[in-house]
């Protein structure tokens, strides 16, 4: 096993490391911290707690990951913060353990790109692909899906749900969850239409797509009531995967943002 640490970062001997991990100057890793095979810390990165690092993970410099979690609520409880494989964790990330309150860990999944100032706190659970430009910020029991796109300076209320392959555009605030493929923007955010752009780029085939757009005008369309087209969308085009995918979340939804009305 071969380790680089530079002479000025404070490792302690307690942690595990795996295979040609770097850890560059100024760093510090405390003693619960396990760091995944070729994990890199380039230089005043900070990583506390019971936190674990999957391979190949790259973290910037004065990110801090896996600090005490800014709950009120959080006493000291033995929580985790586990990140997987392939994430780039770019300058002034932080991300939080979880609490009691919450499941005892914060979740992140493979291959995300965390820009500068990103935050995450306790007890969110982000899936793999996640995209968080500068400065978006994710409170405590946030649920990201797959190939979730934040842009910058947004930022998403505790408890929010954000289903797998949809876009927040930038200086949004999601109040309401946002079903999977939608387009959300707006200081207080509201659903613009599908993330058509996104779709086509990740190989979704175009009778999939017009399937998703027609049940998306019925759905949050006019006429009855929200369970009423719910009801009609997953009679006439439930067997669509797309389509089915949005009437799964919406039915566990227990607020759905919405598009602006007229």
């Amino acid at each position: 096993m071969s380790v680089s640490i530079h002479p000025t970062a404070v490792v302690d001997p307690a942690a595990k490391l795996g295979e040609d991990v770097s850890i560059g100057p100024f760093c510090v890793v405390g003693p619960a911290v396990q760091l995944g095979d070729r994990v890199r810390l380039t230089s005043h990165v900070v990583v506390e707690g019971r936190t674990h690092i999957g391979s190949d993970s790259v973290i910037y410099p004065f990110a801090s990951i896996g600090h005490r979690p800014q709950d009120l609520k959080f006493k000291g409880e033995p929580s985790e913060l586990i990140i997987g494989r392939n994430n780039q964790i770019r300058e002034h990330v932080t991300m939080s353990p979880g609490t009691e309150g919450g499941g005892m860990v914060t979740r992140i999944g493979d291959n995300g790109l965390f820009m500068v100032g990103v935050h995450v706190a306790h007890d969110c659970v982000v899936g793999n692909n996640a995209v968080l430009a500068n400065n978006a910020t994710l409170a405590g029991h946030v649920e990201l899906g797959d190939f979730v796109t934040i842009g910058g300076l947004s930022a998403v209320r505790q408890f929010v749900r954000i289903g797998s392959h949809a876009m927040i555009g930038g200086m949004s605030g999601v109040e309401k969850d946002v079903i999977p493929y939608g387009l959300v923007m707006g200081d207080r955010a509201r659903l613009a239409g599908l993330n058509l752009v996104g779709l086509e780029r990740r190989g979704f085939q175009k009778d999939e797509i017009h399937a998703l757009r027609a049940a998306y005008r019925l759905l949050f369309g006019n006429e009855g009531t929200f369970a009423e087209r719910m009801e009609e969308v997953g009679r006439d085009m439930g067997q669509q995967t797309l389509v089915a995918d949005v009437l799964t979340f919406a039915r566990a939804s227990r607020s759905l943002c919405q598009p602006r009305e007229g």
